[in-house]
């Protein structure tokens, strides 16, 4: 079957991508490391002996990232829908966030412990409406923020992906008033023409 117009760019921007290529060269599973690594670089939020979990982390470009920082110490819990090849020192949980069954075993497996960082790369599998896409989009992040509210250390901070559109001014405002400081942020490696933007909450309040 002949790609449509749209698919053949996709693939020409793809292949053409300076993320890409780094991604390939520096033994990334995807670009979306590269988002990862600037808002570390930019804002400290992983170092060395922390818990992290990070939510919708296949193909595991994002834990590779906090893997390499936390080297052998610390914990690192990834989940996702999909498949993820093992990382070392990785405690990979397989299963759809927004089920009870997978939700319970990550919370058994934190074992009472309280993380020191959240981080959510979660986003549904997009159909092009945005009536549709948006509503999804939202019931992730709100999932990941809840999810943050019952596990995260004060102190702690959040990173979790959203995308502007209904619903995103109520969320942000919701983030303010569990954090100290919040901030939007759209980092380089993001596709231009893409809506989603990264929202950092940082230092939990005590409640």
């Amino acid at each position: 079957m002949a790609k449509s117009k749209s698919s053949r760019r996709w693939l020409a921007e793809h292949f053409d991508d300076q993320y890409v290529k780094q991604a390939q060269l520096q033994g990334f599973r995807s670009r979306a490391a590269f988002k990862l690594i600037e808002l570390n670089d930019k804002y400290h939020l992983l170092r060395k002996g922390m818990r992290v979990v990070d939510l919708g982390s296949a193909p595991g470009s994002w834990t590779q990232v906090v893997q390499q920082i936390l080297a052998d110490s610390g914990q690192i819990i990834a989940l996702d829908i999909l498949p993820m090849d093992p990382l070392e020192n990785v405690h990979f949980i397989q299963g759809d966030f927004t089920e009870d069954e997978p939700l319970a075993l990550l919370e058994e497996t934190m074992n009472g412990q309280h993380a020191d960082l959240v981080l959510s790369d979660m986003a549904p599998n997009m159909s092009g409406m945005g009536a549709v896409d948006q509503p999804r989009a939202m019931y992730l992040a709100e999932l990941a923020l809840a999810f943050a509210d019952k596990w995260l250390e004060p102190g702690g901070n959040f990173v979790v992906k959203v995308f502007h559109g209904e619903g995103f001014d109520g969320f942000v405002k919701i983030v303010r008033s569990m954090f100290e400081k919040v901030q939007v942020r759209k980092p380089a490696a993001s596709r231009p023409r893409s809506r989603e933007v990264y929202i950092l909450g940082h230092r939990r309040k005590l409640q």
